[in-house]
């Protein structure tokens, strides 16, 4: 497993959260979120059992809804729990990437 792919694993988390708070939202889109915001190593078959953690924890919550193009959709939408653990994942992304950036930049 590649250095890239180990990073996102353990950020994945927090950013569906942080997309799911933007708004109601069903896999494949996330997908498509994510490759605009660059997590083009991120597949949609790889983000379902993410998803599925996250509402396990209470983070998401999802309701089926009918597709205008084929089968019906699971969208997910983020509880009051989810905002809170994005929250958390946001503070400590935030010390640890300053930490992370600040010892990159040393010695420049």
């Amino acid at each position: 497993m590649s250095t890239t792919t180990q990073m996102l694993k353990g950020l994945l988390d927090g950013s569906l959260l942080a997309l799911i708070a933007k708004g109601e939202t069903y896999g494949y889109e996330i997908t498509e979120k994510l490759k605009e915001h660059h997590f083009v190593l991120v597949s949609e078959g790889s983000i379902y059992p993410v998803l599925m953690r996250l509402q396990k924890n209470n983070y998401v919550t999802s309701v089926l809804r009918k597709s205008p193009n084929g089968p019906k959709r699971k969208y997910y939408s983020i509880t009051k729990e989810g905002e809170i653990e994005l929250e958390r994942f946001k503070q400590q992304w935030f010390k640890l990437s300053s930490g992370i950036s600040s010892l990159l930049e040393e010695g420049k």
